[in-house]
């Protein structure tokens, strides 16, 4: 070798990476034509692991701290390819850096519905989304299995791989786990809980370790959704002659404040009631409690007609309390007297 070549060649004595952004997972120190100076310093920090690797095979792993490169400090240094322990000359090694941080805010979310059985439902489509965390935990995995000798791996790089895990786990534990869909959206912490469980081995096989996982809204595709407001809207209302009372009874005082409006109202609650006694008799045998037409029919206490009657006779006492010959309170009494033979 040249004196100029030999002035001219450079060799690392400082070994360590500050990393200027997010989402950078692995790197490789650029070395390219430069050797290490036998004696160099390598500094790995908090959040960081660093990997020796020679002729493809890795060497040594390195936790958080300041290292001199020597054959007394890096035993391994003796196995390497031409190394000569009587004469302290430089050596090359691939040098790769890991960061430990916490991966935060990761996404993931069902792009098409999965396909569950459902007790409640039958055959339903869902969705699902949500956010986990995970960190790097195994240098020497993650670098065998995932980011080999690419020069940077990134969280992105990562991102697709680890989603469609997640998605595949979660179709498998629904199916396994039978709970109803009602079950699943009541409870998003608890499934969250149980998917986590189960992707902590996943996690590990890549020498990662996940955090956290949560579950931040299950649903329903569109349509679905539409039935199940129905069928919710269907059980708030429960007994439907006793949902139509009440909307009688808090009808009248507004009513009555208008004039000829009390009188109108008549034959919308026959007709409510009419709507009740029809719908009460479909419900019975949709449900199969074996109830007839006829009976659910008579479950309502009151016709059309005696509906009308009770009307016209609030009619006449509330022109009677406005003429001041009844009182409000015997007005009220007398009401609810009235609307108690509805009952």
């Amino acid at each position: 070798m040249a004196l100029m070549d030999f002035i001219r060649k450079q060799f690392v004595d400082v070994i360590q990476w500050t990393e200027e952004g997010d989402g950078v997972l692995a790197m490789r120190y650029p070395m390219q034509d430069l050797e290490i100076q036998y004696g160099a310093q390598l500094t790995v920090r908090e959040s960081q692991m660093a990997v020796f690797v020679n002729e493809g095979q890795i060497a040594d792993v390195f936790s958080p701290g300041l290292y001199t490169l020597t054959t007394r400090t890096l035993p391994v240094l003796t196995y390497l390819k031409n190394w000569d322990k009587l004469f302290e000359s430089p050596f090359k090694s691939d040098v790769y850096f890991f960061s430990t941080r916490l991966q935060l805010d990761c996404k993931w979310g069902t792009p098409n519905p999965i396909t569950i059985r459902d007790k409640d439902f039958g055959m339903v489509r869902m969705r699902a989304f949500g956010i986990y965390s995970y960190r790097l935990v195994d240098a020497r995995r993650f670098h065998s299995e995932i980011s080999g000798t690419r020069e940077q791996y990134s969280v992105a790089d990562l991102d697709g791989q680890l989603r469609n895990l997640v998605i595949s786990s979660m179709t498998d534990l629904f199916g396994e786990s039978g709970v109803p869909f009602i079950d699943m959206a009541a409870n998003q912490d608890e499934l969250g809980r149980q998917l986590k469980s189960k992707l902590e081995t996943v996690f590990e096989r890549y020498g990662l370790a996940l955090d956290s996982f949560v579950v931040q809204n299950v649903s329903l595709p569109e349509e679905l959704q539409k039935i199940l407001d129905t069928r919710i809207g269907m059980n708030m209302i429960g007994d439907l002659g006793r949902y139509t009372q009440y909307q009688v009874a808090t009808s009248i005082p507004l009513a009555a404040q208008n004039e000829g409006g009390i009188a109108g109202i008549g034959a919308g609650l026959g007709a409510g009631l009419g709507i009740g006694q029809t719908m009460t008799a479909a419900m019975a045998q949709a449900t199969g409690s074996g109830t007839t037409p006829a009976a659910a029919s008579a479950a309502v206490p009151v016709a059309a007609g005696n509906a009308d009657e009770v009307v016209a006779t609030l009619e006449k006492l509330h022109g009677l309390v406005a003429k001041g010959i009844l009182s409000q309170a015997e007005f009220d009494a007398k009401k609810a007297e009235l609307l108690a033979r509805l009952g």
